[in-house]
């Protein structure tokens, strides 16, 4: 498969949790609305609404790991999202604690920069989860029918990804320990180099933030231009109203532009570029995203949407960001966010001492909504990209091949397909539900291998394989319902 092939796979795969991500925005957006001092301290129903956002977005990398474990898999089967999970725990344990970054590497807590502290607590993210569900997937379509010694059975099949997914969740996490602060550490200086540009400062600020959000490296320049890492602190200065006017704020107001009118714009145009039949489909997954971008500026489901399958489009997406950011800094337009640059945070700024102009970025907004459109209906129709809804669904056909002998003599021992309900397996049995009972033949099934067959009530059955039963219901799951049986020899 070509890279684009699979940036595509993965495309798809991060539809289910982006899914999500739009009620957590919402949540969090309507929650600072009624409280937008306290944050949920002064109101109740804000509290619910805040920290119940605060529960999916605080936890975007938990869904991004289960969801592409999940999406990727051969068959999506629970085994390799509970193995995406496992690494990203490990790798949050490991990356995530200064604690243990000093006992690997030697060098004490008090000695650390503060990059490589406010490192520590960036690594894990949405891109970190991404990391581990294609580590976790990979893992799983290479490894889930993996047979070992009889001795060690036990751990055959499905149960030997979680062990293999931690192994290398573990050298991710030694990777990440030593390359991951200095990537951060020189994005904090090249922040600083930029930061007495003025506005064509603002301007590459905005790119890159744009740029590294796939990444998760944003927050290394956000450090530098929003918060108080080298004194621009824009943000707080800005909402304080302690900073100068017509210079605190120039990091923000470009935001609005792009994500309450360019961003909600370039989902109509991938909805318009839809096929036909995938329109009903997408078109609530981008509606709904479109509405969170609108009000809270959240724009991680509509980013993560389409920065794989065309990667161009989002190239595009930081390069029409820059520009914002330089114009509405160069002309001072200027208003102000606390939370993101959507109509909840522009109300609420828009008659502080700082604000200034702040409905010319209504203006911008609206101009940005034309370009927005026009670039990715133009780009997508060009270049086919296959933004969400763009995807041919394969038809893949099945074709008649025993994946394992002796599981398809199980099957016709048992009477076949049309004789069972469910097959499923624990540690050394086929857990099977039948129709009939009686046209199960226990001489046979224990001629074909069986070391014992018990009989749950009227049509529950336990045959014992030993520790390979997990592969052979696997194996009888994919043996197709029309294949024909009759040529299958049993043992006598």
């Amino acid at each position: 498969m070509n890279i684009l092939g699979y940036l595509q796979k993965i495309g798809k795969a991060l539809m289910v949790p982006i899914a999500v991500l739009p009620a957590g925005g919402l949540m969090l957006g309507l929650g600072y609305a009624i409280d937008p001092t306290g944050w949920g301290a002064n109101s109740a129903l804000a509290t619910i609404l805040v920290y119940g956002g605060k529960g999916i977005m605080d936890n975007q990398a938990w869904l991004f790991a289960v969801g592409v474990a999940y999406g990727l898999a051969k068959d999506s089967n629970g085994a390799a999202a509970l193995s995406g999970l496992l690494g990203l725990l490990i790798v949050e344990m490991i990356v995530g604690d200064i604690a243990v970054i000093s006992q690997i590497t030697g060098v004490p807590v008090d000695q650390m920069s503060s990059s490589e502290v406010i490192a520590s607590k960036a690594s894990v993210s949405a891109f970190t989860g991404i990391i581990m569900g294609l580590v976790a997937a990979s893992l799983y379509n290479r490894f889930h029918t993996i047979k070992l010694p009889a001795a060690l059975g036990f751990f055959g099949g499905k149960r030997f990804v979680p062990i293999v997914t931690s192994l290398a969740a573990i050298t991710i996490s030694l990777i990440m320990v030593y390359v991951w602060p200095v990537v951060y550490g020189a994005l904090v200086d090249f922040g600083i180099a930029i930061s007495d540009m003025g506005a064509v400062g603002a301007g590459i600020y905005g790119f890159f933030n744009r740029l590294l959000i796939p990444v998760g490296l944003h927050h290394a320049l956000n450090q530098v231009f929003l918060f108080d890492l080298v004194g621009i602190n824009d943000i707080s200065k800005f909402w304080s109203s302690t900073g100068e006017l017509g210079v605190t704020g120039i990091y923000q107001g470009g935001f609005f532009p792009v994500m309450g009118y360019g961003l909600p714009a370039a989902c109509l145009a991938m909805y318009h570029c839809a096929l036909p039949e995938n329109k009903k489909k997408i078109g609530g997954i981008l509606g709904a995203s479109a509405l969170t971008a609108i009000l809270t500026g959240v724009t991680e489901p509509i980013e993560f949407a389409f920065m794989f399958v065309a990667p161009v489009l989002y190239l595009i997406h930081a390069f029409l960001a820059a520009i914002s950011l330089y114009i509405a800094a160069s002309m001072q337009w200027i208003a102000g966010f606390t939370f993101s640059g959507g109509l909840i945070d522009f109300v609420l700024s828009y008659n502080l001492p700082l604000a200034m102009k702040p409905y010319m970025l209504i203006v911008q907004g609206l101009c940005f909504s034309a370009i927005y459109y026009s670039v990715f209906r133009f780009a997508i129709v060009k270049f086919d990209l296959k933004t969400p809804g763009r995807e041919v669904e394969e038809k893949v056909q099945v074709n008649a091949v025993n994946t394992n002998e002796k599981a398809a003599q199980y099957l016709k021992a048992l009477g076949g397909h049309a004789n069972l309900t469910s097959i499923d397996s624990c540690i050394t049995r086929l857990r099977l539900t039948l129709k009939d009972a009686t046209l199960a033949n226990e001489t046979t099934l224990k001629a074909i291998g069986a070391m014992g067959v018990v009989k749950m009530g009227a049509n529950n059955l336990q045959v014992i394989v030993g520790t390979e039963a997990e592969e052979i219901a696997h194996a009888m799951k994919q043996i197709p319902e029309s294949q024909d049986l009759t040529a299958i020899a049993l043992p006598n």
